[in-house]
């Protein structure tokens, strides 16, 4: 049985996918702009073990919209953009991240998943290798479907700012 896993590093910005030792896929993230931590309502990306807790979007064309985690119906263009200069845009799939290390990630102040942290599509536009999001770990839209196609529910992700 194949054991997969995610690692992210924060100062490379880079996510690996792992199949048992053998790196299968790689990719440019942007992590958060306020750097990393853990604590609620710090912006931040959040250290530690991790696993994936939820896979939403599947079947979503891409550019598709979420707000709460359910798609608003819209296609993320140029024009929305403009109508929009300020929104956080989490588009085409979302990997729903918990914490496995209680005090540290999960549970009271400090619970990613409580903190809503994802893996997420965002804007084509958005420049991934350099920190820039609101403590969500952002992938351009055909990373995150590759990435969401070959990743289980359950798989584990280590994010780390260690170099």
């Amino acid at each position: 049985m194949t054991i997969q896993r995610i690692t992210i590093s924060i100062p490379q910005q880079r996510l690996a996918l792992y199949d048992d030792d053998d790196l299968v896929f790689e990719s440019q993230v942007s992590t958060a702009a306020n750097g990393v931590g853990e604590n609620n309502g710090s912006a931040c990306t959040p250290r530690g073990e991790h696993i994936i807790r939820a896979k939403i979007g599947a079947g979503q064309p891409v550019n598709t919209v979420f707000v709460g985690r359910r798609p608003t119906g819209e296609i993320y263009s140029d024009a929305l953009l403009l109508a929009n200069p300020d929104r956080d845009w989490i588009l085409t799939r979302i990997l729903w991240l918990s914490g496995c290390e209680p005090g540290r990630n999960r549970l009271g102040n400090v619970d990613t998943m409580r903190r809503y942290i994802y893996i997420h599509g965002s804007p084509d536009s958005v420049n991934m290798g350099e920190p820039g999001s609101h403590g969500c770990i952002r992938m351009h839209n055909e990373d995150v479907i590759t990435l969401f196609d070959r990743i289980p529910v359950g798989a584990r992700v280590t994010i780390s700012d260690a170099d």
